[in-house]
């Protein structure tokens, strides 16, 4: 198929790329510079002209608890416009399939373990990330809406778990857990401290997968979508403490 992956610059989207059945595909990758996903007529202009027989949206803007705190607007509205925008573009120019990239973080914040689908929604968000949340949910819901109203449009959402791995993003303000807590202690090892800080007691428990099974995974989804959940958990089925993995 001809497959247009947004945020191929991402960690996300580099590990797809890589992926060795990428090559069974012609998958476009644009730049956020020849595809602006902030831009309705630049989405537009883009998915007319190439017509792509399915969309992975992997575009987003992403980040640790600080940023998330530090800028919850831009992580609302941004990622909200990606995905209005591309969705409903897709669903113009008649693009039957779309594979859209969740996030745990849509779950509510005292949801428990193991975490169903069906929990979206039914309660209060975790506050430190709810803008990001939101905007995740509002493109979730709007592909199962598109789905009800025409069945002949295969728009599903596939929620992972926490990812990390290559091309991960090792900003001390920008990161999320894993490469923060590589960075962090390999920082503090080069300067002989004798101690660093963890957020919160470090007893909350956390699923991380490596960014390259995933990849498998989304061309397993590839291969098998029309009969694929509306909506679908991928992780490992285990999980660690905080503290557990800063003893790693």
């Amino acid at each position: 198929m001809k497959i247009l992956l947004t945020g191929s610059r991402g960690m996300v989207g580099r590990n797809i790329l890589e992926q060795a059945d990428s090559a069974l595909h012609n998958i476009l990758s644009p730049t956020s510079k020849e595809l602006n996903l902030l831009d309705a007529l630049s989405v537009d202009k883009y998915m007319r002209i190439n017509r792509p027989e399915m969309v992975i949206h992997a575009a987003g803007i992403v980040g640790g608890i600080q940023a998330n705190l530090e800028q919850p607007i831009r992580f609302l509205v941004e990622n909200m416009q990606m995905g209005l925008n591309i969705l409903m573009s897709s669903k113009k120019y008649e693009v039957k399939k779309f594979l859209n990239l969740g996030s745990s973080c849509m779950y509510p914040r005292d949801a428990q373990n193991p975490l169903l689908e069906e929990l979206i929604l039914k309660g209060g968000l975790e506050p430190t990330n709810e803008g990001y949340a939101i905007a995740k949910v509002a493109s979730t819901r709007l592909c199962e809406y598109i789905n009800r109203e025409d069945g002949t449009f295969f728009y599903k959402t596939v929620i992972p778990c926490n990812l990390y791995g290559k091309y991960d993003n090792f900003d001390p303000k920008h990161s999320h857990m894993v490469p923060s807590v590589i960075r962090k202690i390999d920082d503090a090892k080069r300067q002989n401290k004798k101690s660093i800080d963890i957020w919160g007691n470090g007893l909350a428990r956390r699923e991380f997968m490596y960014a390259t099974d995933f990849s498998d995974f989304v061309y397993y989804a590839i291969a098998h979508f029309e009969t694929m959940p509306q909506n679908i958990n991928v992780g490992l089925g285990h999980d660690y403490t905080i503290n557990e993995y800063y003893q790693k």
